[in-house]
Order: structure tokens, then sequence, then C-alpha cells
């Protein structure tokens, strides 16, 4: 199916989110288009799928145009969409959450063996592998996004938009994606690629359309070098590598010894930790996600539910048994993994976002009162140090992309003094313009002299990052090594292979 756009725009008041865009998607291609954090890109695909209006502009689907008024116009002319944040209903079964709004019915009642039956097929024909029967609530995440190409599939979309399909996937699962995207493009499907992680669009990529500021500014091959690529994203050159003067630890600030933790079933999740973290020092945490790391981090923060047992001491102080609200008071900054829901409050303002776990303090409030002028000011100046792009203070940190999330995160945690950053995944989800500039704001907190503690996924990130690499595999921490580290020694690490 061919899709083509014709000067495409649309403002929000002022504001060009998109301005005269044009574009073409082949039959059976797979057209990535790569641009920043608040480029424009999901603008423009909801557009597409009648989410948004365009302000002007036409959208053609096999040489005819479409005037779509909603989604459901979209999907009859054969467009599907996955969103970065998935539309599924978690306590309802796979087939259950791939007939909504698309139900089988046998008379009064719902067809459930008709969707059952839909799922298997579609399955089987693009090699999904996913139950009908298994509740969405579950499965891993990456299967969780199998379910939502599959509602695209069972509607008979022959163009599937993709945004930033692997911000929350794990390498392995992003490394499936992208077989699934090529045997979709074996199958006649044309892919639109929304993404700003360079080697995945250059993996998958038969175009690559790069935008900014809401403008297309070039077109690309997947060879270009990733120098060329992330020049073109941003306007500028990229130093797509960490610059950071050599280690001067000083004493231990983070102590963790014997820590064990169990779920609320009582299995274990953390087994027998032991490690510290010094002044000046990065400690990276490596390892396959879901072999303790989420977990670990919510133990330092008090934020665990289940139970812990052992000692963690920040300068000396016991932090087991304590409150988050006492462990962030004394000294400590978490970037949680999960911005959405453990690290922002939609509904809340940026400004508002910006001062969430400091507004009972000085000089934000006095006697119980809000400061207004000295939050708004704070606010602003926080907005331009962290290059948040947004459309003012008072918009809903909810209308931002998913990298400026991330900046409001880190501006909100490291606009205080420090004595340890906990930051889980902290450049998930985010271009590579912004990955250079939150590197280098902690980078900057270790030579300020606080202790830090990286838990990533990327293993680029943890090697450029960190001082010292704890490798985690199945609650336990198997080996500490030196960033020099060959990837083939690691990458025995992280499967459970130790020298011994």
């Amino acid at each position: 199916m061919k899709l083509e756009l014709r000067n495409i725009t649309k403002k929000f008041g002022d504001f060009a989110a998109n301005e005269d865009i044009s574009l073409i998607v082949n039959p059976g291609e797979i057209v990535a288009l790569l641009g920043e954090n608040g480029a424009g890109k999901s603008t423009l695909m909801n557009v597409v799928y009648g989410l948004l209006q365009p302000t002007s502009g036409e959208i053609f689907v096999n040489d005819v145009q479409e005037d779509f008024e909603g989604p459901g116009d979209a999907m009859t002319a054969g467009i599907g969409m996955v969103h970065q944040h998935f539309m599924l209903v978690p306590p309802f079964t796979v087939a259950e959450n791939v007939m909504l709004g698309h139900e089988h019915t046998k008379g009064a009642f719902l067809d459930l063996d008709a969707a059952r039956s839909e799922v298997r097929r579609v399955s089987e024909a693009y090699n999904l592998q996913v139950d009908p029967d298994a509740l969405v609530e579950d499965l891993p995440v990456g299967v969780q996004q199998r379910v939502e190409i599959i509602k695209a599939l069972v509607r008979d979309a022959g163009v599937l938009i993709l945004d930033e399909p692997t911000a929350v996937l794990t390498p392995q699962e992003t490394d499936e994606l992208l077989g699934i995207m090529r045997d979709l493009k074996a199958k006649g499907t044309s892919i639109v690629f929304i993404s700003h992680k360079l080697r995945e669009v250059q993996a998958a990529a038969d175009r690559i359309v790069v935008i900014r500021r809401g403008r297309v500014v070039g077109e690309a091959s997947p060879e270009a070098t990733k120098a060329e690529l992330a020049g073109m994203m941003v306007g500028r050159e990229v130093s797509l590598t960490v610059e950071k003067p050599p280690g001067n630890p000083g004493e231990p600030v983070l102590q963790v010894s014997d820590l064990s933790a169990a779920d609320l079933e009582g299995r274990p999740i953390l087994r027998d930790l032991n490690f510290e973290v010094r002044a000046g020092e990065i400690l990276g945490v490596a390892g396959v996600q879901g072999n303790g790391q989420t977990e670990l981090a919510e133990v330092l923060t008090g934020l665990y539910e289940g139970e812990v047992t052992g000692s963690i001491t920040m300068d000396g102080k016991e932090l087991t048994g304590r409150t988050p609200r006492e462990i962030l008071d004394g000294g400590l900054g978490y970037v949680p993994e999960d911005r959405e829901h453990d690290g922002l409050i939609s509904s809340f303002t940026v400004t508002e976002n910006l001062v969430l776990d400091q507004f009972g303090n000085a000089p934000y409030s006095s006697g119980g009162v809000l400061k207004s002028a000295v939050i708004d000011k704070r606010a602003d100046e926080l907005i331009e140090e962290f290059d948040v792009r947004t459309q003012g203070a008072a918009a809903p940190v909810s209308s931002l992309s998913g990298g400026n999330k991330q900046k409001v995160v880190m501006a909100r945690e490291m606009s205080r003094e420090l004595r340890v950053l906990v930051a889980s995944q902290p450049t998930r989800g985010v271009d590579v313009g912004s990955i250079e500039f939150l590197h280098k704001r902690i980078v900057s907190e270790r030579e300020r002299g606080a202790a830090v503690l990286i838990i990533s996924s990327e293993l680029d990130e943890i090697y450029a990052l960190s001082d010292r690499i704890a490798v985690m595999y199945r609650g336990a921490i198997i080996g500490v090594v030196g960033p020099d580290t060959s990837r083939d020694e690691m990458g025995l690490l992280m499967a459970g292979v130790t020298n011994d």
C-alpha cells in the first residue's frame, strides 16, 4: 500500500509542530522518520492516523485523497498505528484486546472463538508467537507490543506506523522486533518507523527521512554514518562518545552489605548484594533486564514493598526502614526507569513536576504556604538550563515528548545538592542530542563529588559512563569489572558465566 503526504502543516496556536511536510512511503518499504524528541515525528503520524486534523495539506492512500475524521477512518483505509505507550487493557486477554472496537458476535454474544482464531492466524503468518488466551498484564513488554501489531494486522493494515517502538524494549526484544519488521516488509506491509536510535534505523530502514523542528531537513540512506545522521537530527556536530576526565574517587558514600529482598509471595529477588559507591565515582550496573536491577533501585530508594534484609548506608547513616521522603531529604536523587508512572504526574504542569519532591522545603514554601514566584522563577531557570522543549512552564507535562519528560525528571533531581544519584535507564527513549547533554550532566555530578549509581540495559552507555561495572544475574552481583572489559567477557557475565 502506498502512502503519500503533501505539504502537511499542523499548528497549535502560533506554534507549528509540522510545517509543509511531504513524504512518500512505497508499498513494501520501511521508511524511518528520524529526529530529536519534540521534532514533530509523532504529531505528523497522529495526523496520518486521524488523531489530529492537519491545519493544511493532503493525505493520499494508493493515490486516492483521504480525509480522516478519526482513527476509524484511517483503519478503514488500511492504516494501523502502534503507539509508544500501548493502548491495551491489562486485565483483558490478548483476544479480548484485539477484538475491542472490532467485535465479533454470534447472535447477541461476543464470539471469542473467532477472535482467538484471528489472533492465531496473524500470529502464525507473521511469526509473532502470542497466546490469545494470555492476560496482557502478565506479558512482557515486548510481547505486549506484538499484541498491538496483531491488532493492526487483524484490521488488514497495509501501512503500519510504529511510534518509537523500541523505547521500552530490552536489546533482545528490540532485535526480535526488527526481525518482525523485516517479515512484515517481505509480506508487502509498508512501515513508517519513528525513532531517534541510529543503530536501529540503520538496521531496519530502506530510507531515512530526517525531521528537525517540524520540517523535513533531508533524506539519507542506511549506509550514512552515525555522525552524519546525528548531525542532521540536531543541526550541529554531536559527540557520540562521553568525555570524562580520569576518576579520582574518595571515601565510600553508599555502602550495601548482605542485601537481600523477597517479593510479596516470599520469592527471593535480590540475593546477598555487597558493593559500595565512592564519592566522585560512577558505578554502572549491567545485566539483561529482569535480573533484579529494577528492584535494587526500589530498595535503595525505600520504594520496595517486599521484605528487605541487610544494610544500606549513606555517609554512614542507615537507610533501610526509612521512608522515600527521608531518603530523598538525606541527599539521594532518584531517576526511575519508568518516567511516565514513577517520575512524573502527567496532569501536572512542567513547573509543578519540577518541584514534586521539594515543594515542602525552603525556598519553595514557608509555613506550609507555597511561594509561587520562587517556584516559577526556578522552573524557568531549569527549563533553560536543561533545554526542555515545551510550549511553556505552565503546559501539562503530558504535552512533552519522551526525551523532554526525561529532562524534567533529571532537572528536578539534579537541581539540589546530592550525595548519591541513582539513575535507572537515564536515557531510555531519548535522542542523541539529549543523550549527549544528559551524559554530561551525570559526569558533572561525579566531578562534583557525588556517588553515582547507573542502572542501564544499554551496554554502550554502561561502558561510556562507568568507572566500575557490577554485573547482575538472577538477583546477585556475579562480578565487578572495569570499563576495559571485553564485550565477549561482559556478555558471558550477563549470561551468568563466570571464570569459576
